[in-house]
């Protein structure tokens, strides 16, 4: 069963401003929030533990506001979403609006506010390296996603070896797939990844050439998007058989948000066509 918890204006204090009265002198902020959370086990067993302690919330939100210093109530709001988020497992997604009353406009208003929105996204990766010490640099590459408090919940498949694809002339392949939960956005995400492949040293000089390690977006909740640097789902995931198992694997029931099949149908598909380029 899932419902809300409400905090609706909280007030606090804090020095948040451009204005150099408004970071010495402090004032007040009203803010409201809404928490997305399960509240199955809560109802069932009655039990404080089973859900959200809100004046634990409220307590968090207040020294966010007290114990930070921001130019802007964006930046405010986003560290308030984020810090719920990180301190309270059961919140699925979180609202919260900061309003600045006392905002130095010389006009005549009630408020001005800001609202942020943040979420867990669940999302799939494909993983991949056939140069050095290629489970070693998978392994790597896992303990920097866990290691992340943007993310959790993070699950890697079984390791399979392939024959290169695309590309023939290289080595063989070490190939995965990971699960996790995130907070942060397709493109931060992706900055992310990048960031990965760059300490583990990747080097891109031949498309879909050998590389130390590779990391791909495959799914990003049900979001399908086109950008320039980014693709979801990515579109070639469902002709590469060392994709499909492994993501098969972590979830078979998982759904193609384009042609709503299940991955599980679709790999099954793949291996009874007579020409695709088999890596398996």
């Amino acid at each position: 069963m899932n419902g809300e918890i409400i905090i609706k204006s909280l007030e606090c204090f804090g020095f948040h401003g451009v204005l150099g009265e408004e970071k010495k002198l402090g004032q007040k902020f009203i803010v409201s929030a809404k928490l997305k959370v399960d509240f199955t086990k809560a109802v069932d067993a009655d039990a404080c533990e089973n859900t959200v302690n809100y004046s634990e919330v409220c307590q968090l939100i207040s020294n966010v506001v007290k114990d930070t210093n921001f130019n802007l109530i964006e930046s405010l709001a986003d560290r308030i979403t984020k810090e719920i988020l990180l301190g309270f497992p059961l919140v699925e997604s979180v609202y919260v609006k900061v309003e600045k009353p006392w905002a130095p406009i010389k006009l005549c208003l009630d408020t001005v506010a800001v609202a942020v929105e943040k979420k867990w996204h669940t999302v799939y990766l494909g993983v991949g390296s056939n140069i050095g010490d290629s489970e070693a640099n998978i392994e790597s590459a896992v303990r920097m996603i866990k290691e992340s408090e943007y993310n959790k919940d993070v699950t890697i498949s079984n390791l399979i070896k392939t024959k290169p694809y695309g590309y023939k002339e290289q080595d063989d392949f070490l190939n995965g797939a990971i699960s996790l939960k995130t907070f942060m956005e397709p493109n931060e995400l992706l900055c992310f990844l990048q960031k990965i492949e760059e300490e583990l040293k990747r080097i891109r000089k031949i498309h879909w050439g050998p590389r130390t390690i590779d990391l791909d977006v495959l799914l990003y909740d049900d979001l399908v998007t086109v950008e320039q640097n980014l693709v979801i789902p990515h579109p070639d995931m469902c002709n590469r058989d060392f994709v499909l198992k492994p993501l098969c694997e972590l979830n078979p029931y998982l759904v193609h948000p384009l042609n709503k099949k299940r991955f599980v149908e679709i790999y099954n598909e793949l291996q009874l066509e007579k020409e695709y380029e088999r890596t398996l």
